[in-house]
Order: C-alpha cells, then sequence, then structure tokens
C-alpha cells in the first residue's frame, strides 16, 4: 500500500504507542514513534512529518512543548491525544492551534477517520507566510471550529463530517454563523469543565 503521509506519533504510555502507531501503519501511513518529547522533536527535525499526534501529559518535555516547536520551527500541524479534557488543557490545546483534540480511551477507528480528516485539510507542505492580522483572524476562527467538531464528535461518537454537519444545522437553527455557533459550544464545554473542577 502506498504510503498517505508521514506521521509522527508521541505517547509516554508505549501500550497506546505501539496500538497507535501500528493501526496507522495497517491504514497506509509512514509512522514514526517516539515515548517522549526530547526524542520526538529530534525525529521530527530529521523526518519532516506531514502531522504530528502528540500525548499531552508526558515526562520531561510535554506533548503542548513538542507542539510549540514543531508550529514555531518546522510548521507541522499537530493533534493531541489525551486523558484530560479539563478547562486549562482546552483552552491551551486552542492557543497552540491543533487540528484537532482526542479524548482517551480511543480505539484505532476513531484516530484513523480523524487523520484521514486532518490530512485531506492539510495546507500545501509549502512554509507558510507570516500571517497578515485578517489571516491570524481566519486561522482562531477555523481552530474554534474544529474544537467544536471534535466536542460534538467526542460527546455523541459522530465521524467528523456529521459532526461538522450537525454544528452547521445547530448554526442555521439558531441564525448564528459558524464561527459564532462553535465559539458558544466552545465556551459551553469550558464552563462545564470549570463546573466540575
Amino acid at each position: 500500500m502506498a504510503d498517505k503521509g508521514k506521521i509522527l506519533v508521541v505517547d509516554d504510555d508505549r501500550l497506546v504507542l505501539a496500538t497507535v502507531a501500528h493501526g496507522l501503519a495497517q491504514a497506509g501511513y509512514d509512522v514514526i514513534d517516539a515515548d517522549n518529547g526530547d526524542d520526538a522533536i529530534l525525529l521530527a527535525r530529521q523526518h519532516k512529518p506531514d502531522l504530528a499526534l502528540l500525548d499531552i501529559r508526558m515526562e520531561g518535555k510535554s506533548g503542548f512543548d513538542v507542539a510549540a516547536y514543531l508550529r514555531e520551527y518546522l510548521h507541522t500541524p499537530f493533534m493531541f491525544l489525551s486523558a484530560f479534557a479539563d478547562d486549562e488543557t482546552v483552552q491551551q490545546v486552542r492557543a497552540l492551534g491543533a487540528v484537532a483534540y482526542l479524548v482517551k480511551p480511543l480505539d484505532i477507528g476513531q484516530i484513523v477517520p480523524t487523520v484521514e480528516a486532518a490530512f485531506a485539510n492539510l495546507p500545501s507542505r509549502a512554509v507558510p507566510a507570516p500571517a497578515r492580522p485578517q489571516q491570524a483572524v481566519n486561522d482562531a476562527v477555523a481552530d474554534t471550529v474544529a474544537l467544536a467538531v471534535g466536542v460534538l464528535m467526542h460527546r455523541y461518537s459522530l465521524p467528523r463530517g456529521v459532526a461538522f454537519e450537525r454544528l452547521q444545522k445547530l448554526a442555521a437553527d439558531d441564525g448564528r454563523t459558524l464561527a459564532d455557533q462553535a465559539e458558544r459550544l466552545v465556551e459551553a464545554v469550558e464552563l462545564l469543565a470549570r463546573g466540575q473542577g
């Protein structure tokens, strides 16, 4: 099977790492894996993956540290795979601009479609021009919509396309823009998370 793209998978839980790496390789991706943040950065510099799938809480460098490096120096898109969905974590995921946020436990059947959707939406591998103010606004809106879709996927066990359609329908039913509806949904989740803290 031809490689669909190169993915860096990082998780300090070796069982999770092996399971995800194997599942993505079976799905046709070229997988590089690391069980800590320092190795992840070295491998990313060496192999220039198209996408990174990062655990958040690890010894040493966290997934957030790795993501910041990937964004800043390699312009590599990334998604998070984490057992945590608290307010602070969600805020950091948004701030870093992850293309998706998956909450464990997950099986590979849920991860592969999300990875495929992320690859379908990847810009060309050219180094992006510095963001203009309007571009930064557009990126922030896209990040919020992606996060809202992720919330709906997780909450209702939906595939990404169905979750996106549901978000569009919610927006239409309420007479709001997609971005506004996404923002309201994400804020609601953050409020709920704060209430549980």
